[in-house]
């Protein structure tokens, strides 16, 4: 089957060891554009942490796309929502209450990808969150703003020991009503339930009449393996998880040694 759409993850697959794009990856990006392949970048970052990588590799425009929040909102690469899954006001409060009571850090992404945290002592972590994502960081509690205050996602973003040790009893206290993932170490993300990777690939290519057996999905991590499940070709980087590369298809080579070109030259 002819390979029609790409989901690419972004940290640890698309940006190398430094967060850089290889020069070997833009121009086979660029190969694939050119043969009419839609390239979507598909992360838990918002729209605000992809388009600098979007414009860079010439994802542009209403017929590209970018899957973003792990599939929470999908767009095209000019900006108009194809699909969203929200979390809403009631479990963004439950979640604030949560952190609030055991000292956690803990933020929110708005839809727009504003960052919000009612901690006034705010953890390196969320403003690394902020700076990487270039999107601007906000100091509010929940009173603070619209009672219909709907979350792309929740964010318990703090170092990896800390979450060690709080991950399990934080999926007990949400894991009926939310999605949970560990995106990595110092990431822990609470989303509406009916989001994934997967589900966020499949609900936009559906939309455009794409097929499984049509998509290639190319990632490294616990994140990636539900958009790995979904696609026709699945792809794990070779500095992926152990965890990840047990649900792909094909094993290319690290972020740093050409690895997206390398599976494009192998599938396209």
């Amino acid at each position: 089957m002819t390979i029609k759409f790409i989901a690419l993850d972004t940290d640890g697959t698309l940006l190398n060891s430094t967060g850089k794009i290889l020069p070997s990856t833009k121009k086979a990006v660029k190969t694939a554009l050119d043969q009419g392949i839609k390239v979507a970048l598909c992360s838990g970052r918002p729209i605000a942490g992809l388009k600098h990588f979007m414009d860079e590799l010439g994802i542009i425009g209403p017929n590209q796309y970018a899957i973003t929040f792990n599939g929470a909102i999908t767009r095209t690469a000019d900006g108009k929502i194809m699909t969203k899954d929200l979390v809403s006001n009631r479990l963004y409060r439950k979640m604030y209450a949560f952190a609030n009571e055991h000292h956690l850090p803990f933020n929110v992404v708005s839809p727009d990808s504003k960052i919000i945290t009612g901690d006034h002592d705010v953890d390196l972590m969320v403003y690394t969150q902020a700076y990487e994502n270039s999107a601007t960081l906000y100091i509010r509690e929940p009173d603070e703003l619209p009672s219909d205050f709907e979350i792309a996602k929740g964010c318990f973003a703090t170092k990896a020991k800390l979450l060690d040790q709080w991950e399990d009893k934080i999926r007990q206290e949400f894991g009926q009503e939310l999605y949970i993932v560990r995106a990595d170490d110092c990431f822990l993300e609470l989303l509406h339930p009916n989001v994934n990777k997967g589900t966020g690939l499949k609900e936009l290519t559906e939309k455009l009449g794409i097929t499984p057996e049509e998509v290639m999905a190319i990632g490294d991590e616990r994140n990636d393996i539900t958009m790995f499940d979904f696609a026709g070709t699945a792809v794990c980087m070779g500095n992926g998880s152990e965890e990840a590369k047990k649900h792909a298809d094909y094993v290319t080579t690290s972020n740093d040694e050409d690895g997206i070109s390398n599976a494009f030259e192998k599938f396209l």
